[in-house]
């Protein structure tokens, strides 16, 4: 035909491709403007773009450097161009997003490193001369759990304290709270137990609120965001602020004139308080005579050194800051010597010693107690002996009394200011002497045929132990044998015993007055050890190898040693050659040179007096010989006597050399 009446899709009846074959006569393409072009007897027809997708909507998370990729798959004639649109903006291609088209009609986007930002609707649009079509894809944006508010608060004590945590993500996260110093946790519509603690949140903002701030609130609390994909945390820190407190419970302090004492003014403020000393309405300077204020972190220290009664009195520390100011006051009072201890006892009493106890006087006088002196003596004497206790202890042993003797002892406290009033005077008597307690003895096994016993010291009766007596015997036999040990000893050894025998023992101690009662005691000695075993019983093997090596050894130098002095051989005998043959060698050189001065053979040379001068060449030293030639005389050899003219004295047989 020579004309066409509009547009053919390929989804009218009867046409089921983009080119189609009309006639033989002629063809046509149809376009959108109703324009017919006679191309040839082909006629071509264009399609509108079909596009599909596979998957529609999308998720990621963010910040995890994820990646998400579109696919368009697009039909028509002309084949269509993609573009990909986001809000109204044509994409294009770049670090993130990566545009693709693959030859099956597939074209592809790929958003790269995905942020919360990049979520939302994207668009596939295919265009082409017939027509364009457009499909919606979606990307949903997870995102972990950030908080981005959350600051430190201020509270007065009693008041109520507001802290705020704000937190985002994708989903809301849930809020929560926990206070780090016990760990408790605090949650939106629950309720603590002391119904102080409130949360309240909504749309990733959480308020607690603490009512009645005590200084336990004061610290760091923790909000947590947490939502299914994640969590995160942040700290804060609740500081509380409040009036000064005091914390010295001392009140009165005691001292006297001239005597330097600290009156301590301790307080806990925040913020930090500053402190002031009064006096009768009059403000303590630094300036102010026999008076001196150091200071620290929260104590103020005024020292005073009282010098007239008017110096006592009262005193106050003031300490003060912005929340409020606190008093606290402080008594100078005079300190006097303690009150006397009282009921005095003793207790232990023998020959030579006494234990004193008694009790802590009423009244320290105000200054802490340094020491108690015990005074005693013997009746009738005018001069008491002195006895410091150990620090503030309440009992004291005197020691070097003499037997048999009536003695009286009182007790003083003593502090700073002085010495107190003695106790009432007490007597007491020594024992008189008398023998000694049994002795006591304790048993052990000694080395070999012996045994050990240890003698515990006892009551010696008032005088010392001059002896023990220790008889001992077999249980079979009759006759007791005796061994005396001086009495400073503390043990007694008994030896030589039998193997495999029971023995008793009976020891009786012995002072000047006389002897004591006896103390009886058994032991039994074992068997006969094996020598072997005895020696070698606590030695592990490499010990027992080690000693054998040792033995051996010093076995080869004992049989090395005898046959250096006996039979002149042996390792020590090479050894002291060698070093003597050094030594020889050495000297036997020197001697020589000094000995062969005027032995020359002359060769070359029929006048002396014509010859070389020593050192030239042709000039040989030769060593001495006998007139034969056959054996060289040994200069250490030769025997040289003189008459009394000076003459040489020789035989027939010497050599004339």
């Amino acid at each position: 035909s020579d004309s066409c009446d509009g547009i053919y899709s390929p989804h009218s009846p009867g046409h089921q491709q983009s080119e189609s074959v009309l006639d033989s006569a002629s063809s046509f393409i149809a376009f959108p403007e109703s324009a017919c072009v006679i191309v040839s007897p082909v006629c071509v027809i264009a399609v509108p773009p079909v596009l599909s997708v596979f998957q529609q909507s999308f998720n990621a998370t963010a910040d995890y450097q994820e990646s998400v990729t579109f696919t368009c798959i697009t039909s028509g004639s002309p084949e269509p161009a993609v573009t990909w649109h986001r809000k109204g903006q044509q994409l294009e291609p770049s670090e993130q997003y990566i545009l693709d088209k693959k030859g099956d009609g597939r074209s592809t986007l790929t958003i790269r490193n995905i942020r919360q930002a990049d979520g939302g609707a994207y668009a596939c649009k295919a265009t082409n001369k017939a027509g364009s079509q457009e499909r919606e894809l979606f990307l949903k944006v997870f995102v972990q759990p950030h908080i981005t508010q959350l600051k430190n608060v201020t509270a007065v004590e009693g008041s109520a304290a507001m802290i705020s945590c704000v937190a985002e993500g994708e989903p809301l996260p849930d809020i929560s709270w926990r206070r780090a110093s016990d760990g408790q946790t605090f949650m939106d519509g629950v309720k603590n137990r002391d119904g102080r603690f409130e949360v309240r949140g909504r749309h990733g903002k959480s308020v607690l609120t603490i009512s009645g701030v005590r200084l336990t609130d004061l610290g760091r609390f923790d909000c947590e965001a947490q939502s299914r994909i994640g969590g995160h945390q942040k700290s804060m820190f609740l500081d509380i602020e409040y009036v000064p407190k005091f914390l010295t419970n001392q009140s009165i302090f005691y001292s006297w004139e001239g005597n330097p004492v600290n009156i301590s003014c301790d307080v806990m403020s925040n913020p930090p308080a500053t402190m002031l000393w009064r006096r009768e309405r009059f403000t303590i300077s630094e300036v102010t005579p026999n008076m001196h204020i150091h200071r620290a972190e929260g104590r103020s220290v005024l020292e005073v050194t009282p010098m007239s009664d008017r110096d006592f009195g009262r005193y106050n520390c003031t300490a003060r800051n912005n929340i409020g100011v606190r008093y606290q006051e402080f008594i100078l009072a005079q300190a006097d010597v303690p009150s006397n201890p009282y009921s005095v006892r003793l207790s232990a009493v023998s020959q030579r010693l006494a234990t004193v106890t008694f009790l802590k006087p009423d009244s320290h006088g105000g200054v802490p107690i340094s020491y108690y002196l015990v005074q005693y003596k013997e009746v009738g004497s005018q001069d008491w002996r002195d006895v410091k206790s150990h620090s503030v202890q309440t009992t004291v042993v005197l020691t070097g009394l003499e037997p048999n003797t009536t003695y009286e002892v009182r007790v003083a406290a003593v502090n700073g200011k002085g010495q107190g009033e003695f106790s009432h005077t007490e007597s007491f008597q020594t024992l008189a002497i008398r023998e000694p307690s049994p002795p006591a003895v304790h048993g052990q096994k000694g080395i070999g045929k012996a045994y050990r016993l240890g003698l515990v010291k006892q009551d010696d009766g008032g005088m010392p132990i001059v002896e023990y007596i220790v008889k001992y015997k077999t249980d079979k036999e009759e006759q007791w044998m005796t061994k005396l040990v001086p009495g400073a000893n503390d043990f007694a050894l008994l030896q030589p015993l039998q193997w495999n025998t029971k023995y008793e023992v009976e020891i009786t101690a012995r002072n000047v007055k006389g002897l004591s009662e006896p103390t009886f005691y058994q032991f039994f000695m074992p068997q006969k050890p094996d020598v072997t075993e005895s020696l070698f019983s606590g030695l592990g093997y490499g010990a027992v190898v080690g000693l054998g090596l040792g033995a051996l050894l010093l076995l080869l130098v004992l049989v090395d040693v005898s046959c250096f002095f006996l039979r002149h051989c042996g390792l020590l005998m090479c050894i002291t050659r060698s070093l003597c043959s050094k030594k020889t060698a050495t000297s036997s050189k020197g001697k020589e040179m000094e000995e062969g001065k005027a032995a020359y053979l002359l060769t070359n040379c029929s006048d002396w007096t014509k010859c070389p001068p020593p050192g030239v060449p042709n000039r040989k030293k030769l060593p001495l010989k006998e007139e034969n030639g056959k054996e060289s005389l040994k200069p250490d050899t030769i025997e040289i006597k003189v008459h009394g003219d000076n003459s040489l004295h020789i035989k027939p047989d010497d050599s004339k050399a």
